[in-house]
């Protein structure tokens, strides 16, 4: 698989299928965290889903997407299927992308990103103090994923398929810092831990 379907791809799901969701869970008090899983062989969606921490702290957008997984007849083996998280994952959802079978995973935005632009510091403060790794220290490649910024993908494209995909990042950019401004000004009113 070339990179420039496979990063035009994934720009397509987050933006045509999980941002919409998103924008629903952040209008009822939930961060702004989404992922989907997609059929490596013709790219697929097989399910979008998105944070949904007013339910359970647990549904981070990675974790609640793997049981909207698992509640499906008959789900597919995961060493078919690509995961996609809209932010790099924090360590619970990595451990979870791992037990379940995942052979990688995207990601958007990175750690560094959820804390500085989003104001959500708590993956990387988690990394240091459990685990007392640095932003970026953990292994992207290691014995059980490889895990890819799609930033990379998108560096990686030939023009102009790469331009067209900047053009597209900066809307879902743009998408993203919408619903970050509506979630920060409405968070204090929800009982999600590390709000």
């Amino acid at each position: 698989m070339t990179v420039s379907p496979l990063a035009d791809r994934l720009l397509d799901v987050i933006e045509t299928d999980i941002l919409p969701l998103t924008a629903e869970g952040v209008a009822r008090g939930n961060k702004i965290f989404g992922a989907a899983i997609l059929r490596k062989s013709d790219l697929s969606l097989v399910v979008a889903a998105t944070n949904n921490e007013i339910e359970n702290p647990l549904w981070h957008g990675e974790v609640h997407t793997l049981k909207r997984f698992y509640e499906m007849q008959a789900p597919p083996a995961t060493d078919g299927l690509i995961f996609l998280s809209t932010h790099e994952p924090c360590t619970m959802c990595m451990s979870a992308i791992t037990w379940a079978g995942f052979d990688n995973y995207y990601y958007f935005f990175s750690h560094e990103d959820s804390r500085d632009a989003f104001a959500i510091p708590h993956d990387l403060k988690i990394l240091k103090e459990v685990f007392g790794l640095e932003p970026g220290g953990y292994r992207r490649h290691n014995a059980f994923w490889d895990a890819t910024a799609l930033a990379d993908l998108v560096e990686a494209a030939p023009e102009p398929e790469q331009a067209a995909m900047k053009g597209r990042w900066r809307r879902i950019l743009g998408e993203y810092a919408r619903l970050s401004d509506t979630y920060q000004a409405s968070k204090g009113g929800n009982a999600i831990p590390l709000s």
